[in-house]
């Protein structure tokens, strides 16, 4: 019992955390005059990123490497075979050109470049990890500079600057909180799988990595229930991109990340790579650059065995 309040505890502070730090991040671009469009793909692409970032480190650094890889496997296969499946099951969505020219190609190639950096020797090293945060920093550069349109700036973002006093309460609340809510995440994470007797890894990838995707879970719900305009597929491939070159990449410089438990090299590793690409289809067929109920039916059931094989 003392474990699952652990686990809820952490998401409440993770989920507030990163909240806060969104708001305060936000607040001080616009203090310090930055364009709205490099705050949407920097500022909050980053903000929205720092529970799993936060959990990943804290779990590395405490010798859970299965935690931190199957943290953003796991996040990343919930993304798309959970986030995006509910969300167009409640309504359909609009793909963007961008979808196939820009946001898939480079989610795959940083999914790839991650596959092939750990498959054979089951460590993501220093270096490797160098090369993820420059590759991360080149797609940033090339969608600043050729990709404008492209980005979405959130409409309902406001203008108004917060006192500087209530950013730098936000930031600290926004900080305390993640970090707080890690260790709770992960403390209440390693005793679930000592109770049931099963590895850090399968705990990783279905109740943690699903708690770090809830805050794009509400995101798009509440979105459709607003009536807003259709949810860009391009953000949730944008937060893979980042989990994947931001969160691995500065894991592993700041500590290598081992696999211990095989099963993320023989299944979850080949789930993700699976899910991600059957994207591309799907948004072409039956009907071209749009994504559906029927789709959202397959996602789940994509999801739903992912999870079966995984806890079995």
């Amino acid at each position: 019992m003392q474990d699952f309040l652990f686990i809820v505890g952490g998401l409440a502070l993770l989920i507030a955390g990163g909240n806060w730090l969104l708001k305060a991040a936000v607040d001080l671009s616009l203090k310090l005059k930055i364009p709205k469009i490099v705050i949407g793909m920097t500022v909050v692409s980053f903000a929205t990123s720092a529970p799993e970032l936060i959990v990943s480190v804290n779990a590395a650094l405490d010798g859970f490497p299965d935690l931190a890889l199957g943290n953003v496997v796991g996040s990343n296969i919930a993304n798309l075979g959970l986030v995006l499946a509910v969300t167009i099951l409640l309504s359909p969505i609009e793909v963007s050109k961008s979808f196939y020219t820009t946001d898939w190609p480079v989610m795959m190639f940083a999914s790839l470049l991650f596959f092939f950096f750990i498959y054979f020797d089951g460590v993501l090293q220093q270096y490797e990890g160098i090369v993820m945060v420059v590759f991360l920093f080149l797609f940033l550069v090339y969608l600043l500079r050729f990709q404008k349109p492209a980005v979405v700036d959130p409409e309902d973002e406001p203008d108004v600057m917060m006192p500087t006093y209530k950013t730098a309460l936000y930031l600290g609340l926004g900080g305390t909180a993640l970090w707080g809510g890690s260790e709770l995440l992960i403390n209440g994470a390693i005793g679930l799988a000592t109770l049931f007797g099963v590895s850090e890894r399968v705990i990783a990838i279905t109740i943690v990595s699903v708690g770090t995707s809830i805050p794009e879970l509400a995101a798009s719900i509440i979105a459709i229930l607003k009536k807003e305009k259709a949810i860009s597929l391009g953000n949730l491939i944008g937060s893979n991109i980042f989990n994947l070159l931001a969160v691995l990449g500065i894991t592993s410089i700041i500590t290598p990340i081992t696999v211990m438990d095989e099963g993320l090299l023989t299944n979850d590793i080949f789930w993700m790579l699976g899910i991600s690409f059957l994207i591309l289809p799907l948004v072409f067929i039956p009907k071209g650059l749009r994504l559906g109920w029927r789709d959202g039916v397959v996602l789940l059931g994509m999801y739903a065995a992912f999870i079966y094989i995984t806890i079995r």
